[in-house]
């Protein structure tokens, strides 16, 4: 072999070689931007996430007169809600208070008048369960006055049927255990607990307050949701009220929203802390006077850079045919 060949020979061995570096290099170049692409999404970024919409509506009763409109629709509940669909389902989750339980049992307070003992002993049917699901109601307060109207067995059952409609819940009676009077939920990774306070269960002012305590060391935002208060007392909700409220603040509270009274009370602004005394009714047959058809909803954004809070309130009203709808 001639010395002019060994040098063509070497020439192109380093022709490829260089080749072959260039090659290599894109494949660096790729996976560089690959990374960065990744990199741009992070899973819990706090850029990344979004605002997220909290709706809380009042008191929801399904039986007697609301019952009987339902029977005369084919058992038809949802019904009822054909005038907030839209409402609700604009919302990342809606708590309500559901006052009363899901059985199986028939109603005794259907055709009964105002005033009479099973006027105030609720039931209502399984498939209510599915309709909250349908109409995004998928967190529910059973820490009220009417949850015991079917005993033990009759709060056992209601959480059966909201397992299987896939509602949460939270004051299930179980006050003493931390899981049954508050649960926490991981929105748009904000935790958010939830919190029971039960006037006509025992102790309950002292558990709520240590529920607050514990919900604090393991959440962003805690919200206490009290059933409280004097029936039909409009406006100012008094100063034992007041005063329990201020107490729950001091013990962590984010804010705090009542039902029970059946009527809107006042709302007021404690420590940079909101608090809504009473939303008053939500789905409800109490059409006796002007103050029990007018109810409140509230819309709270949680921005999630800052976990701070901005409320919305958006009026509705009962009509006598048993729909809710928004003024």
């Amino acid at each position: 072999m001639t010395m002019k060949n060994v040098k063509i020979i070497f020439l192109v061995a380093i022709i490829i070689f260089f080749s072959g570096c260039g090659k290599i290099g894109v494949i660096n170049d790729n996976a560089n931007n690959l990374g960065k692409e990744i990199s741009k999404y992070p899973e819990t970024s706090v850029e990344d996430r979004k605002s997220m919409k909290l709706l809380f509506v009042g008191d929801m009763m399904f039986d007697r007169y609301i019952r009987e409109t339902a029977d005369k629709r084919g058992g038809d509940y949802d019904y009822m809600f054909g005038q907030v669909k839209d409402l609700l389902a604009s919302e990342d989750l809606v708590i309500g208070n559901l006052e009363g339980p899901i059985t199986d049992k028939n109603s005794v307070s259907i055709n009964t008048k105002l005033g009479e003992s099973k006027n105030f002993n609720f039931t209502f049917a399984p498939s209510v369960a599915g309709v909250l699901t349908k109409n995004n109601i998928k967190l529910v307060n059973l820490g009220n006055n009417h949850i015991l109207n079917q005993g033990e067995a009759g709060v056992q059952q209601t959480k059966k049927y909201l397992d299987e409609a896939g509602v949460q819940y939270f004051g299930d009676l179980e006050t003493k255990a931390p899981i049954g009077a508050l649960v926490s939920k991981n929105i748009n990774g904000i935790k958010i607990s939830f919190v029971s306070y039960n006037y006509s269960i025992p102790d309950s002012i002292e558990t709520a307050l240590e529920n607050i305590k514990a919900a604090k060391t393991q959440s962003n935002i805690v919200i206490i949701c009290p059933h409280w208060g004097t029936e039909y007392k409009v406006g100012d909700p008094g100063n034992n009220i007041r005063n329990l409220a201020y107490q729950f603040i001091d013990a962590g509270a984010d804010f705090i929203i009542g039902t029970h009274p059946h009527v809107v009370q006042d709302s007021e602004i404690y420590k940079g802390k909101k608090i809504y005394y009473s939303l008053g009714n939500f789905i409800f047959d109490q059409y006796f006077q002007k103050e029990t058809k007018e109810g409140l909803t509230v819309e709270v954004t949680v921005n999630p850079k800052d976990h701070s809070l901005d409320f919305r309130d958006i009026p509705i009203a009962l009509q006598t045919n048993g729909q809710t709808k928004v003024k």
